[in-house]
């Protein structure tokens, strides 16, 4: 999204080079060619989802229409290319005027998708479509791959809120964007400020073990945090004994003690303890917030659990085992000659080894049963047939270069919940199996 629409005062730098150097020497030899103004479509889309996974989650559009707005290519820029020697003059010359005057269209953000759906079409010269191509993938790679393992997280903990809290298991800036998908995938609030700040997250935290290690006493440390932040708190009760520790708690701040975090040990066993504890020194309301390299499968073991919140780090960064959408830019279609009006023709890799493609742009829909599911993805070519005219998935983001589908990020977290919960049941199981519908293809020769 626009961050500056939100009123969010933080800019999105160039990302011109954001880029592999292949993109540029394609253009280059195009552009002497005389094939780099041929209309042409580019798809996304991934062969695979990730091993065992049910469904993929579309995170990180909004992402992508701030880069491709800021697409350009400054002097600065331009004299590096020039002294690298990377293009020349005349690539040179059309890289200093380069604005995006395309179309591109997608899945929204939020929605589900599966294997060969177009997550993502963009459309307009092979030139100014095929210099996408690093940066688009870059974001809708890891930001999809977090959002799904969010998706993941956020069905197992059900009622339960998720606190991302990732930032030091990653790069600096990789934080910001997986606070960003995580909580398109699910999660509720984020240890992140960079994240609150340029998103409007809500932001939580309160103490780590270093609090408690500086004072001379676990008392000393808690009425120091009772004392700043309030009754409401949350008390670190696992750096010495934790059923000491939450009797000193109650103690220092009263029944009203707002919550209190376990970060090791045998969870399941130690929370039902402490609530336990909690309930015979009155402080039946105190919440039990829970962390400790946690992914979705210890979330649903902890189901059972007198567990409140659920804050979890590494393994949602990392996409808890899938870093990666493992997604694609592929070139399906393109004109046959720099006419303006020159007919489209489909065209496809065709290799083995499981990397080939289907050419035509594509549209996608989604077929429901008598019960309203989702039962298939149905991709194809030419005329939408009737029966899935109003179940089509891509909307319009970019229309002759203008962003026209900024939203706030509510929505897509809003439209994900929606989008899972028309899937079959069985999507949310965390047991290995394939794809929870399948993907249809219906071919048109036409391929426009």
């Amino acid at each position: 999204m626009n961050t500056a629409d939100l009123g969010l005062p933080v800019a999105v730098p160039s990302t011109a080079l954001f880029t592999d150097q292949y993109e540029l020497t394609m253009l280059r030899a195009a552009l002497e060619a005389g094939t780099a103004e041929r209309r042409s479509v580019f798809e996304v889309f991934t062969r695979r989802l990730p091993n065992g996974r049910r469904y993929g989650v579309v995170a990180g559009t909004g992402r992508v229409l701030d880069a491709v707005e800021n697409f350009r290519f400054d002097a600065g820029v331009l004299d590096f290319l020039r002294e690298r020697e990377i293009v020349g003059g005349q690539t040179l010359e059309w890289l200093a005027g380069y604005r995006f005057s395309g179309d591109i269209w997608g899945y929204p953000e939020g929605e589900v998708y599966f294997p060969g759906s177009p997550i993502m079409r963009v459309e307009g010269t092979f030139a100014e479509c095929v210099l996408l191509e690093t940066v688009i993938l870059s974001i809708l790679n890891h930001d999809s791959a977090i959002a799904a393992a969010a998706s993941r997280m956020s069905s197992a903990a059900g009622d339960r809120p998720l606190i991302e809290m990732g930032a030091r298991r990653t790069h600096e800036l990789a934080a910001v964007a997986a606070s960003r998908a995580a909580y398109v995938g699910g999660f509720a609030t984020t240890s992140d400020l960079a994240a609150g700040f340029r998103y409007g997250i809500p932001t939580v935290g309160t103490s780590a073990h270093a609090f408690t290690l500086l004072h001379d006493s676990e008392r000393d440390a808690f009425q120091a945090q009772v004392n700043t932040l309030g009754r409401g708190t949350t008390l670190l009760v696992d750096t010495y004994d934790v059923a000491e520790a939450v009797r000193t708690a109650v103690e220092v701040a009263g029944p009203g003690l707002g919550a209190v975090r376990i970060d090791s040990g045998d969870l399941l066993l130690v929370a039902h303890r402490v609530r336990q504890q909690l309930d015979e020194l009155g402080a039946t309301d105190t919440k039990i917030i829970v962390t400790s390299d946690l992914d979705e499968y210890a979330i649903a073991s902890l189901a059972a659990a007198p567990v409140d919140a659920y804050g979890v780090g590494t393994q949602l960064v990392t996409g808890s085992g899938h870093p990666t959408s493992s997604m694609v830019y592929k070139l399906v279609a393109r004109a046959e000659s720099a006419e303006p009006d020159a007919p489209l023709v489909p065209v496809a890799k065709k290799s083995t080894g499981g990397k080939t493609s289907v050419g035509g742009r594509k549209w996608a829909a989604r077929r429901l049963d008598s019960y309203g599911v989702a039962e298939a993805e149905v991709i194809g070519t030419g005329p939408v047939p009737a029966e899935l005219a109003d179940r089509q998935l891509l909307v319009e983001l970019v229309k002759g270069g203008e962003v026209v589908a900024r939203e706030p990020l509510d929505a897509a977290r809003d439209r994900h919940a929606a989008a899972r919960a028309g899937l079959p049941m069985s999507a949310t199981q965390l047991s290995r199996g394939e794809p929870v519908i399948p993907t249809e293809y219906a071919h048109d020769a036409s391929g426009s």
